[in-house]
């Protein structure tokens, strides 16, 4: 095995080569003062005497500098993969399908197994707009020219004047990225938010779909395995995406039913024009001829059925490619599809009623090639085609309609109200009797509400929002709709009552899965008996076979963070994937998770391949569907050879697991009772932390939270309700604040004194655990996750933060506890793992070299303008709107400092 050369230092060259870049496109257009604060270690800069620099210009300068930090970054880590799979071995990339096939190989799984694993992955990300990704389309589109010019100067073989030429592209491309501006001034809208989305599922993911195929059928046949059965995109991982922008109107007043309506006809629009620009590349390449190929007699009869059902324009498509069946056959799918996207032609043999009947067009095709001995064509020009209708389809994307349970309750009372029921408070009704008055409604079948009625906002809301859906079902199809999700379910009524409103509005019997989602710990502990009821529940039964006996069920990392602390969120999350499971199992109904994932650790995020081995065995049944939030959108998919290896990590990471449940690993030799004292120990101290009074204050006045409530940053509000009280907090924005002010207590706060008392109390435990954390792949995922927010924690500017409270009591006394758990964390980790982690974790602490002395800068600006700005005491003066958007400024330069932020 030959010698991989450290990534360190061509990192470190790639980063001087940015830098110079940037500095002397300041140079040129006389931004000369701003060079030295990029182009040294800016330890003398000061916050109040800076020159004649403004600012706005500090901020902009450094936002930049980190974001091109990362791209380099990005751009190193897939140069550094390619020099592995070139120099040492494409197995050894963590996350690929090479690593899985070498695995599978090394186990004695077969071939046709494999395939059958491959072809059973479902993998569905789904996109969610962000308070940290505020940045217009325009910049994301800079970002994506100036990676291309990074990967382009890899080239070893350009000459001087090329790589010249490069470096002005890309010093032009800055400058281009300087005068633009980053981000909205005025608070983006849902369409804003929305242009974003639609810009990676139209414009990205279609790029790294292919490229992840192609990975795919490559590592197949370099592993020596039959290249001959890789070829058919049936046996492919079904990969589809989702999208919350438009649709998630949880606390979320400005997701109208008109909104929902128009993002389900743009996300059409989208996907047709996708599929368009994909078949007119097919027609322009298919030049078979029939004078020297023998044509099948069941193209050249598709071929005249097809003509006769277009007429004229049918007949002109053919003539116009004489003595050319292959590419007449397409040149009519692309006729039947421009009627499909026009839709003036009604006549049902014209146009496409969904993508399944041009999937179907196209399967023909390929079956002819074959059969031809064209099977080389079919491979290379009709896969990708076919792969793109069968994962984008006429929709692009499925919308999930997601409200809370609370708003629900309200709408049942106001339909209640208007109908004349004396007793209509069912917000306030024991579970018995909503459990009791639901079921009968629903067996009654007589309608509740009428169309001509208004009821109240929250009934008139949720009744329109579902007649929209029902209204574009009724003209497409059901393909763009995804779940109606429930958050905070709290009880098997919460789910009745999305039943009763797809009753009353036609709903009931179409494909729409109805999903709980469990956010608190609370409720991730009667989880499983939620779910048992509802599975049981006759309307459920009835329901099975139309959602295909799958059960979606949909886990929130957040509030199980916010409400019990990092390791007793995730401990709780796995025991509760297990239970869930089982009580599918027991239903006889796949149980499958959607994962509420953030970007950064406190939520869920992480590596892909690590975050799908740390999943208990038998719970993820073939599919995985996971949110991408805001900044994790840029991060993890924003160019395509960085979203192509995220692509494959999480389709070969769930094809592992598969085959893993099949093997029946056992994890029963772990230790899950130690586990739970530290998870329950954890707990206990993170409880006794935000119940010492005083907290929300020091809370209050250590973060920005304030900002985060009024910011322009984001549509969504920052509480579900506005009232002042942790619990009605979304939990995003808790721990972006903590984040934000380096005091990431969301990230580990409680596992140092768990750890500590482990030790004291039951060493022999204590010595279990270390040895487990070698190859229980949970336990070790949490102690990576937890160990990189401790790094990326900072004590210097925790207590710079913390000089904001003027209570100094207040103030020693909730610095005093967080610190003690910060050093006891660091120095625990260390013990479990035997090495410490500067030498451990090298890569996060280059990174974090060369943002930090440039992120004190901004920290120390945030903190000066937050304390202005909240003594202004006019809350509507122009001054403290312009000091706001300031704060909005270096809030998102922080975050791209920070990267995992939100």
């Amino acid at each position: 095995m030959k010698n991989i050369e450290s990534p360190f230092q061509k990192i470190t060259d790639d980063r001087h080569f940015i830098i110079d870049c940037y500095t002397e496109m300041l140079r040129r257009i006389n931004e000369s003062e701003i060079i030295p604060l990029i182009d040294r270690d800016p330890q003398d800069f000061s916050v109040t005497d800076h020159g004649n620099i403004s600012v706005e210009k500090v901020i902009q300068s450094l936002s930049i500098y980190f974001q091109l930090m990362t791209l380099v970054e990005e751009n190193a880590a897939t140069q550094y993969r390619r020099k592995m799979r070139n120099q040492e071995s494409i197995t050894s990339i963590r996350g690929s399908w090479a690593e899985a096939f070498r695995i599978w190989k090394d186990q004695g799984v077969d071939e046709d197994e494999m395939l059958k694993a491959i072809s059973q992955v479902n993998v569905i990300p789904v996109l969610t707009a962000h308070p940290t990704e505020a940045k217009r389309v325009t910049v994301i589109e800079i970002h994506r020219e100036l990676y291309l010019l990074l990967v382009k100067k890899e080239n070893v073989s350009l000459s001087k004047l090329e790589q010249i030429e490069i470096k002005e592209k890309i010093i032009n491309l800055l400058e281009r990225w300087w005068r633009t501006g980053e981000i909205y001034l005025e608070k983006p809208d849902i369409r804003d938010e929305r242009a974003n989305t639609i810009y990676y599922l139209s414009k990205v993911f279609p790029v790294a779909l292919e490229k992840s195929d192609q990975q795919l059928k490559s590592s197949w046949i370099e592993m020596g395995l039959n290249p001959h059965k890789i070829k058919n995109p049936d046996f492919f991982p079904k990969i589809s995406f989702g999208s919350w922008v438009g649709g998630d109107r949880d606390g979320h007043p400005f997701v109208t039913p008109g909104i929902t309506q128009e993002t389900l006809l743009l996300h059409r629009k989208k996907a047709l024009s996708l599929i368009k620009l994909q078949l007119k590349t097919l027609a322009s390449k298919l030049s078979v001829s029939a004078i020297s190929n023998p044509v099948p007699f069941f193209l050249s009869e598709m071929i005249e059925k097809k003509s006769t059902a277009l007429g004229k324009l049918g007949e002109k498509a053919v003539r116009r490619n004489p003595y050319e069946p292959w590419r007449q056959y397409v040149s009519l799918i692309l006729l039947q599809l421009e009627n499909t996207i026009s839709e003036k032609n009604t006549d049902a043999n014209a146009h496409y009623r969904s993508s399944k009947a041009l999937a179907e067009d196209l399967k023909f095709l390929r079956t002819v090639l074959a059969e031809n001995g064209l099977r080389g064509l079919s491979e290379d020009l009709l896969f990708p085609v076919e792969r793109a209708v069968q994962c984008f389809g006429f929709h692009l994307a499925k919308l999930d309609i997601r409200q809370n349970s609370a708003f629900h309750d309200k709408a049942i009372s106001q339909i209640l109200k208007s109908n004349g029921e004396k007793d209509h408070d069912f917000e306030n009704w024991d579970e018995e009797k909503r459990v009791s008055y639901l079921n009968s409604v629903l067996e009654s079948h007589a309608l509740i509400t009428d169309i001509t009625i208004s009821y109240g906002t929250e009934a008139d809301n949720v009744l329109d929002c579902y007649r929209a859906v029902r209204h574009h079902i009724n003209q497409y199809g059901s393909e763009g709709i995804g779940s109606f999700i429930v958050s905070m379910t709290r009880n098997l009524s919460d789910l009745l009552v999305v039943y009763l409103l797809m009753r009353e509005t036609q709903l009931l019997n179409t494909n729409i899965s109805v999903v709980p989602l469990l956010e608190t710990i609370e409720d991730l502990l009667n989880g499983p008996k939620i779910l048992d009821n509802f599975l049981q529940h006759p309307i459920t039964k009835q329901r099975q076979s139309t959602i295909s006996h799958k059960q979606e069920v949909m886990l929130g990392y957040s509030d199980s963070n916010k409400d019990g602390g990092t390791i007793a969120s995730k401990w709780n999350l796995f025991k509760a994937e297990n239970e869930l499971s089982a009580v599918g199992r027991k239903n006889k109904v796949d149980v499958f998770f959607f994962h509420g994932t953030g970007g950064t650790i406190s939520r869920g995020g992480g590596k892909y391949h690590r975050f799908l081995e740390s999943m208990p065995t038998n719970t993820v049944n073939g599919t995985i569907k996971i949110t991408v939030q805001g900044e994790s959108v840029a991060q993890q998919f924003g160019n395509p050879l960085t979203a192509t290896y995220n692509l494959n990590a999480l389709t070969s990471g769930v094809a592992k697991q598969t085959i893993r449940s099949q093997m029946s690993a056992s994890e029963e030799t772990y230790p899950h009772e130690t586990m739970e004292f530290l998870a329950q120990k954890s707990f206990e101290h993170y409880r006794n932390l935000i119940e010492t009074p005083g907290f929300i204050n020091f809370y209050s006045q250590v973060t920005c939270i304030d900002v985060l409530e009024k910011s322009k940053i984001g549509s969504r509000p920052a509480r579900r309700t506005g009232t002042r009280t942790l619990n009605d907090l979304r939990a995003i924005p808790w721990v972006f604040s903590w984040n934000l002010s380096r005091i990431t207590i969301t990230g580990w706060y409680g596992l140092g004194e768990a750890l500590k008392i482990l030790k004291a109390e039951k060493p022999e435990a204590h010595s279990q655990l270390k040895k487990a954390i070698k190859d229980w792949t949970f336990f070790k995922f949490l102690m990576i996750q937890t160990e990189t927010n401790l790094i990326l924690s900072n004590t210097e500017i925790m207590e710079l933060y913390a000089q904001l409270d003027d209570n100094s009591e207040e103030r020693a006394l909730f610095m005093k506890k967080i610190l003690t758990d910060y050093n006891n964390g660091l120095t625990m980790i260390e013990e479990l793992f035997g090495e410490s982690s500067a030498s451990r974790r090298k890569g996060q602490y280059d990174n974090l070299e060369w943002r930090d002395r440039k992120l004190k800068i901004l920290h120390k600006l945030h903190r000066e303008y937050l304390k202005e700005w909240r003594n202004i005491d006019d809350e509507n003066s122009i001054e403290k709107d312009k000091m706001l958007t300031k704060l909005l400024s270096l809030i998102n330069s922080l975050s791209s400092g920070l990267k995992n932020t939100g």
